[in-house]
């Protein structure tokens, strides 16, 4: 009997400069972790790769991570610039919508944190928030960086009955942190929220007719002993394992 081989996930990146002053593409560890605990090998897709090579390694992989960092570039939105924009890459602003039409044209399951939410919300179509602080009226403070520890659980996020991710981790609210100074405004018509903090805020959507899309506004990457945490990549690599078989 032949033996279920491990879902390849591609997980996307940043750009960064080093010590020596050259500039390199970066995934923080805690990604490559949590796919290795869940079942999967993690794949980095570097930015800047360009469309002829991303059509060749999209078949290859059996799902897509988007990982947190810098802001989109509100170009992408119709938003304006804001003084606490910060970290825009048009490479990976560029690589990143191009890789996520093509998963979703593929039907690829999808998990996408933090800034990747954003870009999932705003690739089909919605905006965001410039600065929530000076965007929404009494919000929360989400922006617990970058001297708080990362773990550190900070609100609550209400799960809608019924919904994938309530599916997932069976519960009907749970504790999250939150690292993040944007969020989502007007959610994409391709997406359904189905999380939300306190102030109103999304936290999570869910990608219409399809088996696994979803994204989440909190790092669950930073939480490797939290169960629904857990639950969520080990769906997530589970959705990937069926994808490539």
């Amino acid at each position: 009997m032949s033996q279920v081989q491990s879902p390849l996930i591609g997980i996307t990146g940043g750009l960064s400069v080093n010590k020596m002053g050259s500039q390199v593409c970066d995934v923080g560890q805690a990604y490559i972790f949590a796919i290795q605990k869940a079942g999967g090998i993690p794949v980095m897709i570097p930015t800047g790769l360009g469309e002829e090579a991303l059509a060749a390694l999209l078949p290859r992989l059996d799902g897509i991570m988007l990982t947190g960092g810098g802001d989109l570039d509100p170009i992408h939105y119709g938003g304006e610039m804001h003084p606490r924009v910060y970290g825009i890459c048009p490479q990976r602003d560029t690589l990143e919508t191009s890789l996520l039409r093509n998963a979703l044209d593929e039907h690829k399951p999808i998990l996408a944190i933090c800034r990747g939410i954003q870009v999932l919300n705003v690739t089909l179509g919605g905006s965001l928030y410039e600065h929530i602080e000076d965007c929404v009226t009494h919000a929360l403070k989400h922006d617990y960086y970058p001297d708080y520890p990362r773990d550190k659980l900070t609100h609550t996020v209400s799960i809608t009955c019924g919904s994938k991710l309530d599916e997932i981790i069976a519960l009907d609210e749970i504790r999250v942190n939150s690292l993040h100074h944007q969020g989502i405004f007007r959610v994409a018509k391709g997406l359904k929220a189905t999380g939300f903090a306190p102030d109103g805020l999304v936290e999570a959507v869910e990608v219409n007719n399809t088996s696994f899309g979803l994204g989440v506004q909190w790092h669950p990457e930073c939480l490797p002993d939290d169960p629904c945490s857990q639950a969520l990549f080990k769906a997530f690599v589970e959705a990937c394992q069926q994808d490539g078989q």
